[in-house]
C-alpha cells in the first residue's frame, strides 16, 4: 500500500495499558472474541428480516403504499446487515475462521459496493488516519462537502448543512459505480495507490455488480413489473439504505468535538501515540441505547470499534468500560454524546460552521495598519 507515509509519537504508555487491560478481561471471563453465540443469532434475525421484507415486497399485496413500506422495511434490513454482519466480517471481526469472514465480507459486494475497496479505502486508509484530510477518504467527499476545516472553502458549501440530507441517500449508488472506475482506470485515492487486483479479485467486483443488479433489477422484472415501477423501487430502497448508513458513518467523525489533526507538514508527523490520536478524533453516541447498540452492530462505540476492529462488536460496551479507565488515567478525554437526538445535532453543527467560511489570516501589512489605527 503506498502513498505519503505519516508517523506518530512512539508508544507512550496508553496502548500497552489498554491492550492488557482488554485481554485480562477476555481471559477472566473465558468468552471468545469472535464466533458468539449472539452474533450468530443476530445474523439470523438480520436475514430472516432482509429475506421476508424483500420477498413481501415483491409478491405481497399489490397496494403502492404497502410496496413502499416494504422496500423501506428491507433498505433498514439491508443497512442493519451491512452495520453488524458485512462490516464485522469485512474487519475480520465476525469469526476466527478467514473463510467465514471473507464469504460473508462478500455481501457488501451483493450489494453493490467492492468488499476489496471497502478494505483499502476504509480498514486502511480511514481506520489509519482518521480525519486526516487528504489520506481519510471519508471526510473528502469529492470535494462536495467540507467536512474538514484544513479543507478549502467553496461557495456552494454554504449550504451544505441543508443539502447533505439529500446527497446520503444518493451515496451508495454513487459508490457502486465509482468503484468500477477507481479499480479498472484510476487506481487511488489521492496519493495512496490502490494494490494491484488479481484477476479473481476483478472477477468478483464485476460478479458483484451482476448479482446485485440481478437482484435489485432483474427478478423484480422477471416476476412482472414494469420497468418504471423497478426503478422506483431500487431508488426508494437505495435512498433509504443511503439515508441510514450515511448518517451513522458521518456521526461517528463529523461532529463538533471530534478533532481534525494535520500532521507536522515538514516531517509528516503526528505527535501523538496512535491509540491517542483514534481517541482524539472519534465519537461515541447513544451508549446507553440498546436498540441502536443492536441495530448499529456497535458503532455507536465508534472508538472502542477504531482500537479493536478485529473484535466482534458484541464485547464493545464491556470494552468501553475499560476504555473509559485508562482514559482517565492518562488525562485523554473520551468524547459521548449521550443521545442519538445530539449525536445528530452535533453532526449538523459542525456541518453548518464548516459551511461558513473561515477569517482569512492577517498578513503583516494587515496586522501592521491595525496597530496604527490604534
Amino acid at each position: 500500500m503506498t502513498g505519503t507515509k505519516l508517523t506518530f509519537a512512539k508508544n507512550k504508555g496508553f496502548w500497552k495499558e489498554l491492550n492488557g487491560r482488554v485481554e485480562a478481561y477476555f481471559q477472566a471471563e473465558n468468552i471468545p472474541k469472535r464466533d458468539c453465540p449472539q452474533m450468530y443469532l443476530k445474523t439470523l434475525i438480520l436475514v430472516l428480516w432482509m429475506v421476508g421484507a424483500y420477498s413481501f415486497t415483491l409478491f405481497g399485496p399489490a397496494g403502492i403504499g404497502v410496496k413502499i413500506l416494504g422496500c423501506m422495511v428491507f433498505a433498514a434490513g439491508l443497512a442493519g446487515f451491512s452495520f453488524c454482519v458485512g462490516h464485522d466480517a469485512n474487519h475480520g471481526g465476525y469469526s476466527n475462521h478467514k473463510w467465514l469472514n471473507q464469504s460473508l465480507g462478500l455481501t457488501y459486494d451483493a450489494i453493490g459496493l467492492s468488499s476489496y475497496l471497502w478494505k483499502f479505502r476504509h480498514n486502511y486508509l480511514h481506520h489509519t488516519y482518521t480525519n486526516i484530510l487528504g489520506h481519510d477518504v471519508e471526510i473528502h467527499g469529492d470535494g462536495l462537502v467540507r467536512m474538514s476545516p484544513d479543507m478549502p472553502h467553496k461557495g456552494y458549501h454554504k449550504f451544505q448543512h441543508l443539502f447533505i440530507w439529500f446527497i446520503y441517500p444518493l451515496i451508495p449508488v454513487y459508490w457502486s459505480f465509482c468503484d468500477v472506475q477507481i479499480i479498472l482506470f484510476k487506481r487511488k485515492y489521492h496519493d495512496h495507490v490502490v494494490p494491484t487486483p488479481s484477476p479473481m479479485t476483478l472477477a468478483t467486483l464485476l460478479g458483484g455488480k451482476l448479482v446485485w443488479l440481478g437482484l435489485f433489477i432483474g427478478i423484480p422484472l422477471a416476476v412482472g413489473y414494469s420497468p418504471l415501477m423497478v426503478i422506483v423501487g431500487f431508488l426508494l430502497t437505495y435512498f433509504t439504505y443511503g439515508l441510514i448508513i450515511c448518517e451513522v458513518f458521518m456521526m461517528a467523525h463529523v461532529m463538533d468535538n471530534a478533532e481534525f489533526i494535520m500532521p507536522d507538514p515538514e516531517q509528516n508527523h503526528v505527535d501523538d501515540e496512535w491509540a491517542i490520536f483514534q481517541v482524539r478524533t472519534t465519537v461515541d453516541f447513544a451508549p446507553n441505547n440498546p436498540f441502536c447498540t443492536w441495530y448499529m452492530g456497535g458503532l455507536n462505540y465508534q472508538v472502542v470499534h477504531h482500537l479493536y476492529p478485529h473484535i466482534c462488536h458484541i464485547h464493545y460496551p464491556q470494552i468501553s468500560k475499560i476504555l473509559m479507565g485508562v482514559c482517565e488515567e492518562f488525562g485523554v478525554k473520551y468524547q459521548i454524546h449521550e443521545t442519538l437526538t445530539g449525536a445528530i445535532i452535533s453532526n449538523y453543527n459542525w456541518l453548518k460552521a464548516m459551511s461558513v467560511p473561515p477569517k482569512p489570516l492577517a498578513t503583516p501589512t494587515r496586522e501592521l495598519a491595525s496597530n496604527l489605527a490604534k
